[in-house]
């Protein structure tokens, strides 16, 4: 079906939805969960590391919020990028680039989306909905990253980590230098991850003037995964010392740290196949961080 995107998951369930809703599925990539999950960590570990542990019902709108915004997002960018992505083998098939979905519906399910997130935005109180109404102009601005910098994913890093800043406020005023080495630390794992992910596209984007950090790593890309995801961990390990001053809250980032280095180590920059499988194990990074951030923040 040449609908369904190369690199979409759950193909039998989008292929029994009617043709209508299913290119809505798409354009809001319900069919590649691994996106909401990125965006979802981070604010689980703002919850955890200030010492919400407890609070499963904030959680639970955050996953929704992550869900309904990171669909948003791809919708927008999808709006935006449609004469790009007709270009790319790898984007050439979704919704609105291939015609399946109007522009008109396209808008329209971008409202909707969006209605959901203020849903989500009424359940915090107002400081924790100051810092999440924030994000709405790097988001919108993402975009257009990649047609001005060679590094987009550094844009992302600060979009895609914003939900820390969120789920940190909503629970605490306080240690706010703990937050920031946390959020910092995210940016430099989305850098890590989103590099793997450009890999995919390298032949295309350099065909079609599209930068990126996986282009402008070239032949280093797999050392510049290692440095972002080495100072991830570095500012992490900052967050908790600086949160308990016990060395031994740093050994709840070993087995994340593990991950990390067989990542690097098992990448091969030429196998499009492996920099995503690579990139959707980074869910698995996500948990693992999240229960340190767990365990160091709730002690």
């Amino acid at each position: 079906m040449e609908q369904i995107v190369p690199d979409t998951q759950h193909r039998g369930l989008v292929e029994r939805l009617p043709a209508n809703l299913r290119g809505l599925a798409q354009l809001a990539r319900f069919d590649r969960p691994i996106g909401w999950w990125l965006l979802f960590w981070p604010g689980v570990w703002g919850v955890l590391l200030a010492g919400g542990g407890d609070r499963w019902s904030l959680i639970a709108w955050l996953l929704l919020g992550a869900i309904a915004m990171r669909g948003a997002g791809c919708v927008y960018n999808d709006i935006v990028d449609r004469d790009l992505d007709r270009k790319v083998a790898r984007t050439a098939a979704r919704p609105v680039a291939s015609g399946a979905v109007s522009l008109r519906a396209a808008w329209a399910w971008l409202f909707v989306l969006c209605l959901v997130g203020l849903i989500v935005l009424l359940q915090l109180r107002p400081a924790a909905q100051i810092v999440a109404l924030a994000s709405l102009a790097p988001v919108a601005a993402y975009p257009f990253m990649k047609r001005i910098t060679w590094w987009p994913q550094a844009w992302l890093g600060i979009v895609f980590s914003w939900a820390a800043l969120v789920g940190w406020v909503e629970v605490s005023a306080e240690n706010l230098t703990v937050l920031a080495a946390l959020y910092a630390g995210s940016i430099a794992w989305v850098i890590g991850y989103d590099t793997i992910y450009a890999l995919q596209d390298r032949e295309d984007d350099a065909l079609i003037g599209v930068r990126s950090s996986a282009l402008r790593l070239g032949r280093h890309v797999r050392g510049g995964v290692a440095l972002f995801y080495g100072a991830a961990l570095a500012l992490w390990a900052l967050a908790f010392w600086d949160l308990r001053g016990d060395p031994l809250a740093l050994l709840a980032l070993l087995p994340i740290a593990a991950q990390f280095g067989w990542q690097v180590a098992t990448l091969k920059p030429g196998d499009g196949g492996d920099a995503l499988a690579k990139f959707r194990s980074n869910r698995t990074a996500g948990l693992l961080l999240a229960a340190a951030c767990f365990v160091v923040g709730n002690a």
